[in-house]
């Protein structure tokens, strides 16, 4: 689709998680440097953390539909009521493409205590092969770019 998209995958492709991936690439939309844009989305990847529950491109989604429609009053109930429905307005879009939100469903992966070993696998064409993540990544960037930027 456009240039955000296509930064997302080049970051992920670069080493960075989904979340900082997705996340990063709107930095510069928010006026957002993007060494704290990758500091704040760093600990959702994997699913957060690699426990493998949302998938980090969906959280770094979400992070952005927090500068378009976050609340900043704390007694401001319809806000965060829009809010709440963007979000899951952007997670119903994600998991209509992808049939899931969740890390571990989108990989495939049957775990019972809902987490792998927290150091992340190396970057190999290999990995690559047998991960959906860069089409997710952009699946979640395409999605910001048709929702706000469009």
């Amino acid at each position: 689709m456009g240039c955000c998209a296509d930064k997302a995958v080049q970051l992920f492709k670069e080493g960075y998680n989904c979340s900082q991936s997705v996340f990063a690439a709107f930095a510069d939309k928010y006026g957002i440097d993007q060494e704290l844009a990758l500091r704040l989305s760093a600990s959702f990847g994997g699913g957060m953390g690699r426990m493998r529950e949302v998938c980090g491109a969906v959280s770094g989604m979400l992070l952005a539909a927090g500068l378009e429609t976050g609340a900043v009053d704390g007694s401001d109930r319809e806000g965060k009521a829009a809010n709440y429905k963007e979000v899951q307005t952007l997670a119903d879009l994600f998991r209509e493409e992808n049939g899931s939100i969740i890390c571990r469903e989108l990989l495939g992966l049957e775990q019972k205590d809902g987490r792998t070993p927290p150091v992340p696998e190396k970057r190999t064409e290999e990995y690559y092969k047998k991960r959906p993540c860069v089409e997710l990544v952009r699946c979640a960037a395409e999605i910001l770019e048709k929702r706000y930027f469009a």
